[in-house]
């Protein structure tokens, strides 16, 4: 099991890069050990294993934004490359492309959504910084 990312007890600041790698995975940002979503992209409240509130998560459009971001970066290349160099037909084309592009969506977007959700708890962001009641889930 991974330890808790606790707070620096000199500047009070979270360390960020190991919480949204935890992020990526899909586990809480805290512990490392707990799983973060219940759901394909529904954030859990608490952490089942640390206890850490994640309620407060203000994640919205972000993961779709990054999401498309990146299988636009990822795919754009590829696409002009296959096109350059096996000159396919419009429709084998489109179809493989949309999959593709359809697929690497759908594998990204929890993880982004993860990394996001990871990085407002390391920055303390949107009530993050309150020390929250997990039984009650209130400040």
């Amino acid at each position: 099991m991974t330890p808790n990312l606790a707070e620096d007890p000199e500047t009070g600041e979270r360390p960020l890069w190991p919480a949204v790698r935890r992020g990526l995975m899909c586990r809480c940002p805290a512990c490392g050990a707990g799983p973060m979503l219940k759901a394909y992209l529904k954030v859990r409240d608490h952490c089942p294993v640390c206890g850490e509130a994640l309620l407060h998560h203000r994640a919205d459009d972000g993961p779709a934004y990054l999401t498309i971001l990146i299988v636009g970066h990822i795919l754009a290349p590829v696409i002009y490359w296959f096109y350059v160099e096996f000159r396919p037909e419009p429709l084998v084309m489109a179809t493989t492309f949309c999959l593709a592009t359809g697929s690497l969506a759908l594998f990204l977007l929890p993880r982004m959504k993860g990394a996001l959700v990871a990085l407002q708890w390391a920055k303390r962001m949107h009530g993050f910084a309150k020390a929250v009641d997990p039984a009650h889930g209130d400040a």
